[in-house]
């Protein structure tokens, strides 16, 4: 398998890094996630923004155009004979001296990993699982999507392996948050819910798309703080991310849900698959 790494495309085996990279020192990075259809990265422009913005907020001086990142997607795509794959777009501050740096960082560690999606027969649902461990707050402001990530492992370690289950956090104060890896959305009285972005989550790609669409296709949208028992109360409760798209959840706590066979589960999976443009 084929990487890209600062200008170069390497077989994996052979790609390094200085350890003296902030990102590796100092967790001074983020990274963008997201698939590939038929060749063609889905939503990349709305990812490059999120990823810009961080690298902003980190003072690392790199800025990434649209162009410049598909011609990457597409000879990586091209050397590993993948149209349908996993993408990870990271970057890192590039290497530093030992201490905390407070200039800009002007030679980031830009590193592109590829990897093929597993085939999956039909819908795929889970059983949604409150954690124990609370969610972080933000390092700043707003939360990046960045190499600060003890909070998802720990909370996956709790969890498990099994990948029929996904971890919902709470905040410090009871209020939902998000998943693992994903956003929660749910269903109630044909009103969508999901959590405010000042509860702490991340501002998911695909949760914002899905926001989208489900207004334009005339849904009200609501985002707030809830409590859990607002979620076990809920009509449809369902997951999103990039790679795993729309997630519906049949099992919360003793609460069963219509899953795969939920109402505005079909109806948003058909709106979303109808909009898999690529600009």
């Amino acid at each position: 398998m084929f990487i890209y790494i600062n200008g170069q495309f390497l077989e994996k085996e052979k790609a390094t890094i200085s350890p003296f990279d902030h990102g590796y020192i100092y967790g001074l990075g983020v990274f963008e996630t997201f698939r590939t259809y038929d060749g063609h990265p889905f939503l990349l422009k709305e990812h490059l923004e999120r990823l810009n913005a961080g690298l902003k907020e980190m003072l690392i001086s790199r800025t990434f155009e649209y162009e410049e990142v598909l011609q990457i997607i597409e000879k990586l795509s091209e050397l590993n004979g993948l149209k349908d794959s996993y993408i990870r777009f990271n970057v890192s501050a590039g290497i530093g001296e030992i201490g905390l740096q407070t200039d800009f960082y002007d030679d980031p560690t830009v590193i592109t990993f590829q990897k093929p999606l597993p085939y999956i027969s039909g819908v795929v649902e889970k059983e949604a699982v409150v954690l124990e461990l609370r969610r972080n707050t933000p390092e700043t402001t707003y939360r990046l999507k960045s190499h600060h990530f003890l909070n998802n492992v720990a909370a996956k370690r709790e969890l498990g392996s099994d990948p029929s289950k996904e971890g919902i956090f709470l905040t410090d104060k009871g209020f939902i948050a998000e998943g693992v890896t994903s956003n929660v959305f749910w269903m109630k009285n044909g009103v969508l819910y999901t959590p405010a972005l000042k509860t702490g989550i991340l501002n998911g790609i695909t949760r914002q798309f899905i926001m989208k669409l489900a207004s334009q296709a005339g849904m009200l949208v609501e985002e707030g703080f809830y409590k859990i028992d607002i979620l076990e109360d809920a009509d449809e409760i369902f997951l999103t991310n990039s790679v795993q798209e729309i997630v519906p959840v049949n099992k919360l706590k003793d609460s069963i849900y219509p899953g795969k066979n939920g109402e505005y589960f079909k109806k948003l999976s058909q709106i979303y698959k109808s909009n898999l443009n690529f600009k």
